[in-house]
């Protein structure tokens, strides 16, 4: 099935097919059994579609100039987490069958929403390389809610920011001195925000509180840099919330073997967790 949702889903984003429009074979109706009742029900079961599809670093960085890059095939983190929810709010508005082109169309927009500032494509520093800044910029256009200060043992902290300007080596587009000033303009205004957290040692407890389909974002204790990691809380037979993400240990998306509370104490470049979920 993953492998069936997968081709659809390059025809459906791929230039040619846009161009041609799409007329769906009657054998892909199956497809249907991917959305859900509600937001979260739909934001996992595609979610789960793309498990075993291998974790790819930098595919957003393949074009000499910044532009939407949409790639079903391979991910990483962030770019897995983008898909997939625009793929679900895109499933909830619109009918893949009825209408393959509008279905395009507004998955883009919705893609383009989650990932640069504002929803609009202006260059490298116009995209949410940050993930506090993309928490920010989501849920003031109403698309998420970050819900950590209601889980128990949350607190409230703040952190400088200054990993990207540090690192130069890592983003070669910041030797743009023009560039290198709007990110560290974005780091300067995110080192000034206090924010809700959930320290390692309550994660626990915070754990218990998670929804399925819930955005986790888990903190870098390292200084400079806000987000190490991120996926979708998803519910496994143990009854404990678990990490549905592209793994960059095990090269694909996964579900972790273990509890998304072991799996913060078990990796110590992690302090803790922002939980946000869609609207």
């Amino acid at each position: 099935m993953r492998n069936l949702f997968t081709t659809l889903l390059l025809l459906l984003l791929s230039p040619a097919g846009q161009a041609q429009g799409i007329v769906l074979p009657s054998n892909l109706n199956s497809l249907t059994i991917v959305g859900g009742k509600t937001l979260a029900e739909t934001t996992i079961k595609i979610g789960k579609q793309f498990i075993g599809n291998p974790y790819t670093p930098h595919t957003l960085d393949v074009n000499p100039t910044e532009q939407l890059v949409v790639n079903v095939r391979e991910f990483d983190c962030t770019t897995y987490l983008e898909t997939v929810l625009a793929l679900s709010l895109t499933w909830q508005a619109v009918s893949v069958k009825q209408n393959p082109a509008l279905f395009d169309e507004t998955f883009r927009q919705y893609l383009t929403r989650l990932r640069y500032r504002d929803g609009r494509i202006e260059g490298y520093a116009s995209r949410l390389h940050y993930f506090s800044d993309w928490l920010r910029d989501n849920e003031q256009h109403g698309l998420l809610t970050d819900v950590t200060h209601e889980l128990p043992g949350s607190i409230s902290v703040a952190k400088s920011v200054s990993y990207m300007t540090a690192s130069m080596y890592r983003y070669p587009r910041l030797q743009d001195p023009a560039i290198f000033k709007q990110v560290a303009r974005t780091e300067a205004s995110l080192s000034q925000q206090p924010f809700a957290f959930v320290p390692k040692k309550n994660i626990r407890q915070a754990e218990a509180q998670l929804q399925d389909g819930d955005i986790v974002m888990l903190m870098a204790a390292r200084p400079g840099l806000d987000m190490k990691h991120v996926g979708l809380a998803v519910r496994q037979p143990d009854g404990r919330m678990h990490l549905l993400h592209a793994s960059s240990d095990q090269g694909e998306v996964v579900i972790t073997k273990y509890p998304i509370s072991d799996y913060l104490l078990w990796h110590k470049h992690l302090s803790g967790i922002r939980v946000a979920r869609l609207k």
